[in-house]
């Protein structure tokens, strides 16, 4: 499956503006024969835009998921975006103030416009995270999507190799990780993410916003990484839609050559956990 990354940090603040970025990207990734376009973190709103998460956060099935599935229709290609998600059923407010819970959300939808699967940051980085989000509590959220199962996962989350393995044992084929990678950080994109990709015999899509926003500097450096260890594509540090292929085939083989999962001795493993 075609994969395109999209290396941006939008318009923050402006919902509006960031819908229109994706709707010009996905036309361009579909129009190159892509079957998924993968956002970076919180996309849809921006990353440091402090209290403005909480009042621009909404639920996993409100206003800005029907436009990202019209978008997703009309172009005739999936969508897998970051956002700020609001607890159904509550109003505006973040936890401190008494209002619901804001999680740090990425959401997949189908071509058809279909809501395939919803997850939440389970690991939450540094003070501004656990200040605006509450964590997210389910590690493995999967979908079937063109014949390979998609697995989502947010930033931080990546660095934790139990939360890979995780993935790996419950048969993710590709894991979709939108991220907000900022400086001194950058050796994550350009050594975890192939080494994770590696050991769990996966393709992981890394997809990170690019350039200052707020207190943070965004390094960019988005990658699809195969799990031959290979990085397949890589963005630069500007705004940029790269594209490459996750490809059953070579996945096959490599899960082949490199029997990790089958080697493990998990009755060893226990003082881990």
């Amino acid at each position: 499956m075609r994969t395109a990354l999209l290396q941006s940090s939008g318009r923050p603040g402006s919902i509006v503006e960031n819908l229109k970025v994706l709707d010009e990207a996905a036309g361009r990734a579909a129009a190159a024969g892509a079957g998924l376009i993968v956002t970076p973190e919180m996309f849809l709103t921006g990353y440091a835009i402090g209290d403005d998460i909480a009042r621009l956060a909404e639920p996993a099935d409100g206003d800005s998921a029907d436009a990202v599935a019209e978008i997703a229709t009309r172009h005739g290609v999936a969508v897998a975006y970051g956002y700020p998600e609001r607890e159904a059923g509550h109003g505006e407010g973040s936890p401190a103030d008494g209002g619901a819970n804001v999680f740090n959300s990425v959401q997949l939808i189908s071509a058809d416009g279909t809501r395939l699967a919803n997850y939440r940051k389970t690991h939450l980085f540094g003070c501004f995270e656990r200040d605006h989000f509450t964590p997210g509590e389910q590690t493995v959220v999967q979908a079937e999507l063109n014949g390979l199962r998609v697995g989502l996962m947010i930033c931080y989350d990546v660095e934790f190799p139990e939360n890979v393995r995780a993935h790996a044992l419950a048969g993710t084929d590709l894991l979709l990780v939108p991220t907000a990678q900022m400086h001194p950080f950058q050796f994550v994109a350009e050594s975890v993410v192939p080494v994770r990709a590696f050991e769990n015999q996966m393709y992981v899509a890394y997809v990170n916003r690019t350039g200052p926003e707020g207190e943070f500097e965004f390094v960019g450096l988005s990658s699809l990484a195969s799990p031959d260890g290979i990085v397949r594509a890589r963005a630069g540090r500007g705004e940029e839609l790269v594209l490459a292929d996750a490809d059953p085939v070579l996945l096959a083989a490599s899960r082949e050559t490199n029997p990790y999962l089958k080697d493990r001795r998990p009755g060893l493993y226990g003082s881990l956990v």
